[in-house]
């Protein structure tokens, strides 16, 4: 199926959902963002409502809420937050292999919940086909309660996700993919709520310097940023001011994967057992 085709049934899958109203689980990240257009043009032809509700937990940066509220409201829809504290609450703790289940199962039925008191007839999330492809136990979570995931559904991968919202004019179209902090530690290694939240300032703070992907994942006392290849000589030539900082948040050696940025590296062992 081409892009012209994926698009038209995307559109009228979801113009059948906006006949009753829907909670669009929202991040603020390109994905989701899209469904919210769109849902939310076809919900005022309709008379129905869209709400976007946001999870924020102590695996998300703080930036992430004010994001997603900014783009809600660019949109125009009605946005509330749900906070959670998903650490203790869904048993993640040590970061278990199938943290990423146990979370989302957590965060879903809580969003369905929500749903029920608004009235709403879905939830839907941004999955896209291009997550069904890399170990997202998560997704096994939203068929066990029935969330929906349009994009995934009408087959729409990253790339033509961002080609469609720069089409509908989605302010944050270009935004960078931004997994949960947790993805920065070994699995089987305790999580501190202080320790991702430092990350997440330290991340932000380089996005600042104008480096697009980057991620820092801890190793004990080692820190191994993964930034874009074409970026790695300026970080280079930047090295003193980006060591100082990221010493400042508490971390003790500070090294440059010179492998890049790339999504899921913390589960290569995961993904060699199958």
């Amino acid at each position: 199926m081409g892009y012209e085709e994926k698009k038209k049934a995307l559109k009228a899958y979801l113009s059948q959902l906006a006949e009753k109203d829907l909670v669009v689980a929202f991040s603020g990240g390109v994905d989701s963002s899209l469904l919210l257009v769109l849902c939310s043009k076809m919900a005022k032809e309709k008379g129905t409502v869209v709400t976007a509700v946001t999870v924020h937990t102590d695996l998300h940066p703080n930036e992430d809420v004010d994001i997603a509220r900014h783009v809600a409201e660019g949109i125009g829809v009605r946005f509330e937050v749900i906070e959670l504290n998903v650490l203790e609450e869904a048993g993640i703790r040590m970061n278990p292999e199938d943290r990423c289940y146990r979370c989302k199962h957590y965060l879903f039925d809580k969003l369905l919940e929500k749903a029920r008191q608004l009235g709403a007839s879905y939830v839907i999330d941004g999955t896209n086909s291009d997550d069904l492809l890399v170990y997202r136990p998560g997704i096994k979570a939203l068929g066990e309660l029935g969330i929906l995931s349009p994009l995934a559904k009408n087959c729409f991968t990253k790339a033509e996700v961002r080609q469609l919202a720069e089409e509908e004019g989605v302010s944050v179209a270009q935004r960078a993919s931004m997994p949960c902090m947790a993805t920065r530690f070994p699995y089987n290694t305790r999580l501190s709520a202080e320790m991702m939240t430092r990350l997440g300032e330290a991340e932000a703070w380089l996005r600042g310097q104008g480096f697009y992907n980057v991620r820092l994942r801890v190793h004990g006392e080692i820190a191994r940023l993964e930034i874009d290849g074409k970026d790695m000589e300026r970080m280079l030539l930047n090295r003193e001011a980006v060591v100082e900082k990221l010493k400042a948040i508490g971390l003790t050696y500070i090294t440059l994967d010179l492998e890049g940025y790339r999504s899921g590296s913390m589960d290569i062992h995961v993904n060699k057992k199958g």
